[in-house]
């Protein structure tokens, strides 16, 4: 059992299998008598707070502030990974990756406006243009050898192109009003975390110590306090001590785990707690659920295989080994899987919680509609091949 467990926890699958159990669990609790009490729990305030600190917030608060924080500071460290020596480390490797994540980004966006262009609705533009790669990519695994490795690299460099964006677009759209102060404090902060590290300084403590104050900073900043998380990470080295880990790995293998099996299901435990009502299914029919339905299930397919065409057409790029053109159109439906950033932004965009439960019963919608057809088309395309060093 031991085994087992140990087995199930290094596989690829295993994050968004969670993911999906603690979906299926919230869905639950929401539509049982326990929904009421899990709703008060949500809102209950923790923390302190002094004159000159702040630091009382509901628990919903502090989970998609504080602990989604350490998701962006693992989605920053792969980010950075992927740029020194990754599949994004030149112009050559990075480019189809780039110019699909960008189709698949501007495409679901201009869906989306298309719909809520003269609406209450329409800050909500950037909701469809996130993947969430935990999923997409726990999908691939479960299809095992029916995928080539190089369509996997491809939908993990795409969807880590797509989170770069999703931070830029958090970082300039969805911010609230600036506290200038607050905000130079921070990047203060963040700049004495980059001469440490052009010092030479391998000890983590430098720069995880004061990423806490970074992220108190940017959080009463206005701007998104997930943003620190990013920030840190771009700081600390990539090259470590001669024969050890460098720090950055170190990070990566301790908040692995926690991330992908605390924060992200507890993320979804605590903001997939829809009620269905009825109307829910007739708002699906709204300018708001069918940009996000359209964006996501439309538009992610659309954006990342007509840019990815154009860039292979024009030899800026080429296909991965071993894939074809349905392949690619596969990839772009599990790029519309938009689950845990999709809700992220759909929170970020609207404060009237019936537009926000309409935003997520739409994104589950669209999300598991692109899962599903992207599985069934890929394992209908798959066959078993000769694994080639990529």
């Amino acid at each position: 059992m031991r085994k087992q467990i140990k087995q199930f926890f290094e596989a690829d699958s295993a994050s968004g299998i969670t993911l999906l159990v603690f979906l299926v669990i919230s869905l639950t609790i929401a539509n049982s008598p326990l929904g009421p009490g899990f709703e008060s729990l949500l809102v209950t305030k923790i923390g302190f707070e002094t004159t000159a600190v702040h630091l009382r917030y509901s628990v919903l608060h502090w989970i998609n502030d504080g602990l989604m924080a350490i998701f962006f500071l693992m989605v920053g460290i792969e980010i950075k990974q992927e740029l020194a020596h990754g599949q994004l480390s030149s112009a050559r490797k990075a480019s189809l990756p780039f110019f699909a994540a960008l189709g698949g980004m501007l495409v679901p966006a201009a869906i989306y406006v298309l719909f809520n262009a003269d609406t209450s609705t329409r800050h909500g533009w950037g909701i469809p243009m996130a993947t969430d790669i935990a999923f997409a990519i726990g999908i691939l695994s479960i299809l095992g050898k029916r995928v080539p490795v190089a369509l996997k690299v491809f939908l993990t460099a795409l969807a880590i192109v797509d989170d770069l964006g999703a931070i830029l677009v958090i970082a300039i759209f969805y911010t609230a009003e600036l506290q200038s102060t607050y905000l130079l404090y921070a990047l203060g902060i963040f700049a004495l975390l980059m001469f440490i590290n052009r010092m030479g300084v391998k000890s983590l403590w430098f720069y995880l110590i004061p990423g806490l104050f970074m992220w108190y900073f940017i959080h009463h900043s206005g701007v998104h306090a997930t943003i620190a998380g990013v920030l840190t990470a771009f700081a600390i080295p990539l090259q470590g001590r001669k024969g050890g880990h460098s720090p950055i790995q170190h990070v990566e293998h301790a908040i692995a785990t926690p991330v992908n099996f605390l924060i992200m299901p507890l993320f979804a435990l605590a903001n997939t707690n829809i009620r269905f009502e009825g109307g829910m299914l007739e708002g699906l029919a709204s300018p708001l659920g069918m940009g996000i339905i359209a964006g996501l299930f439309i538009g992610k397919p659309l954006g990342i295989t007509l840019l990815s065409y154009i860039a292979v057409r024009l030899r800026i790029s080429e296909l991965p080994k071993g894939t074809n053109w349905l392949q690619v159109i596969a990839i772009g439906l599990m790029g519309g899987i938009g689950f845990t950033m999709s809700i992220f932004i759909a929170l970020l965009s609207f404060v009237d919680p019936h537009y926000q439960t309409e935003a997520k019963f739409a994104i589950l919608v669209a999300s598991a509609l692109s899962g599903v057809l992207g599985y069934l088309l890929l394992k209908r395309l798959g066959k078993k091949y000769i694994k080639q060093p990529i």
